[in-house]
């Protein structure tokens, strides 16, 4: 009997079901408990933007209001890009890995997903050619929407013991730039609000392949690693070598808060 197996009870077809049937009862309990959060939720007050933020896009300058393309609903993922890197973050590219497929879904409910980072748009379109993405990135440099939604942090206020991210006050390691996404609405007069924005491990609920991997026995298996996560690669890197260390330092993980 290998290691796995000896971690699990060897049982009957009868004893597996009851088994069953008592975890269903609490995926219930668990499914209608997220019901009830996602409608508390929708029910947030919202808050104007009345910054006028603008974004440098494959097409040139673009407006927050512009990135709906249209519709009433956005939700903006926060990409670990910074200005200097030469490539995405490896978590944000997991997550990113998710996005195109639910583009046409998303639309055929009135929402746009986009996606903003402070990396030039150069170097943004360059990895989106590499990794093979169609998602609308665009560019934040220069521009204060990263600094106001709290994904980026300034050499000034890095210089304090902690900076404001998930809506508390962190050690955030020196990171310039953490991830998060934003929501935000627009009415029939063109106003847009500020909705909802979830940080750290809120962005789970976006990462389908770890919801695939907690279906499993061993569910995502990152007990034992130095950091959660230590084993992602871009896409097209798994099966390169590469010290642990190395891995570290393009993880937002190994440095920011998760909880």
């Amino acid at each position: 009997m290998n290691t796995h197996t000896a971690m699990h009870a060897i049982v009957s077809r009868e004893e597996w079901l009851a088994a069953r049937r008592l975890l269903l009862a609490r995926e219930k309990e668990l499914t209608a408990q997220r019901d009830l959060v996602s409608a508390e939720r929708r029910r947030l007050p919202w808050v104007p933007v009345d910054k006028p933020y603008m974004f440098d896009g494959p097409n040139g300058s673009e407006s927050l209001a512009a990135l709906f393309e249209g519709r009433s609903q956005l939700i903006v993922y926060h990409f670990m890009f910074g200005p200097d890197w030469e490539e995405g973050c490896r978590s944000c590219s997991f997550l990113a890995d998710h996005i195109d497929g639910t583009l046409p879904h998303l639309a055929a409910r009135g929402i746009t997903l986009a996606v903003v980072s402070r990396a030039p748009q150069a170097k943004l379109a360059a990895f989106k050619r590499r990794m093979g993405w169609r998602f609308k990135w665009v560019s934040s440099f220069g521009g204060d929407f990263n600094y106001d939604y709290h994904v980026s942090f300034t050499p000034e206020a890095l210089a304090g013991a902690k900076v404001n991210y998930n809506y508390r006050m962190e050690d955030v390691g020196g990171m310039e730039d953490l991830h998060g996404f934003s929501v935000f609405a627009r009415d029939g007069q063109g106003h847009v609000f500020h909705t909802y924005s979830s940080y750290a491990r809120g962005a789970d609920a976006l990462v389908g392949a770890y919801h695939y991997m907690d279906l499993t026995p061993k569910g995502r298996d990152e007990d034992g690693l130095p950091f959660p996560m230590a084993w992602v690669r871009h896409h097209d890197q798994y099966g390169a070598a590469e010290p642990m260390a190395q891995a570290a330092q393009a993880c937002c993980h190994a440095e920011a808060p998760l909880a």
